[in-house]
């Protein structure tokens, strides 16, 4: 076993950004080749709620309140 400091953890914050994006493409065309752009547009918009709620629920959470 190795003996001595160990370094820090790698930064994987953007390469999880960049594959959220890819994977959120992928699977909004397989949905659009599946059930057209009525349900593509329809995940999207329920998507779109879910980020909404989290972002207001991490909002009514801060101290100090935040305002836009």
């Amino acid at each position: 076993m190795r003996e001595g400091k160990i370094g820090r953890a790698p930064d994987y914050t953007a390469a999880c950004v960049v594959m959220f994006g890819v994977n959120l493409g992928w699977v909004l065309l397989l949905l659009f080749a599946i059930w057209g752009l009525v349900g593509a547009i329809f995940v999207s918009l329920l998507l779109n709620r879910w980020i909404d709620w989290l972002q207001a629920r991490k909002r009514a959470r801060a101290w100090p309140p935040v305002t836009d």
